[in-house]
């Protein structure tokens, strides 16, 4: 099972400018129900991931003075990306070992979608329920 598979269907990608206030950033977050954003900069597919986690290591350090400054001196970068044909497996280990949640899928020099952990999780899970499924009816038509 690959990405492309995940994200088939999938509309458009929210994303922030690296120069934008980091208080419309999280506007935009709270606003779409989302923890994390791809941050764009200029020609770049992603320059970078602002984040929940990177708005509170900001918040902590330059208290409310954080809300002022611009994405790119808090967002996370450099960024790994991974391709429409990386596996789930493949992306839940890159996640996993590296410790984030939120990946860019990049086809190219665009930026196609952006997956988070949760979303390659419920994949993953939907995937084994259908499979079991699919068992319980042989079995019982056996």
């Amino acid at each position: 099972m690959t990405i492309a598979q995940v994200i088939a269907g999938r509309g458009e990608v929210w994303s922030c400018n690296a120069d934008d206030n980091v208080s419309d950033a999280v506007a935009q977050m709270a606003e779409h129900r989302i923890g994390a954003l791809p941050v764009r900069d200029g020609q770049s597919a992603v320059a970078g991931i602002f984040s929940e986690r990177d708005m509170m290591r900001c918040l902590h350090k330059h208290g409310e003075a954080a809300l002022h400054m611009k994405v790119r001196d808090m967002m996370t970068a450099p960024v790994i990306t991974i391709t429409p044909q990386t596996t789930v497996l493949e992306a839940l280990a890159l996640m996993t070992q590296r410790r984030f949640r939120h990946l860019p899928v990049v086809e190219g020099d665009k930026m196609v979608a952006f997956v988070s952990i949760g979303d390659l999780v419920k994949h993953r899970i939907d995937k084994i329920e259908a499979e079991a499924d699919a068992m319980r009816v042989y079995i019982q038509q056996g």
